[in-house]
C-alpha cells in the first residue's frame, strides 16, 4: 500500500500504553496518543522503522566497529523509532520516539506526531 502525505505536523504528543513498556528507551508502538486535546486510539501498526545513525559530534566519538553495531541496534540517547499507525477513526499517522534526552531532568526522550497520511487510491 502506498501512502501520500496529507499534512506535516511535527508536534509533541503524549502517548499511552495499555501495559507499560519493558524498556523505556525502546518502548515500542503505543496504544494511543493525545494530540491537541483529543485522544486517538491506535488499532493497527502499519509499519515501523528505526534510525540510529549518529550525527555530528556523536558520529566521531566511537570506534568504527562499535559505531556500526550501534547503528544497527541503537545506543543510549541516539536515534528515533518511527511508527506508521491507523487510528480508530481510520486516520493514518507517522509518529516517532526521539531517544535523545533533552536535559538532565528529562532523560527519557519524547514522542512526536510527524505527519498525517492517506492511502493512495489506484487510478481508474
Amino acid at each position: 500500500m502506498a501512502y501520500l502525505p496529507v499534512r506535516f505536523i511535527s508536534e509533541a504528543v503524549e502517548v499511552h500504553f495499555d501495559r507499560p513498556p519493558l524498556l523505556e528507551k525502546k518502548p515500542g508502538c503505543p496504544d494511543a496518543f493525545t494530540w491537541r486535546g483529543s485522544t486517538y486510539r491506535i488499532v493497527a501498526l502499519l509499519s515501523e522503522w528505526h534510525d540510529y545513525q549518529r550525527r555530528g559530534r556523536m558520529s566521531r566519538n566511537m570506534r568504527p566497529e562499535h559505531a556500526a553495531t550501534a547503528e544497527r541496534r541503537g545506543s543510549w540517547g541516539v536515534g528515533q523509532d518511527y511508527y506508521r499507525v491507523r487510528t480508530e477513526d481510520g486516520r493514518i499517522f507517522d509518529l516517532y520516539y526521539d531517544r535523545a534526552p533533552k536535559d538532565a531532568g528529562r532523560r527519557k526522550g519524547a514522542w512526536f506526531l510527524e505527519k498525517e497520511l492517506a492511502e493512495e487510491q489506484p487510478a481508474e
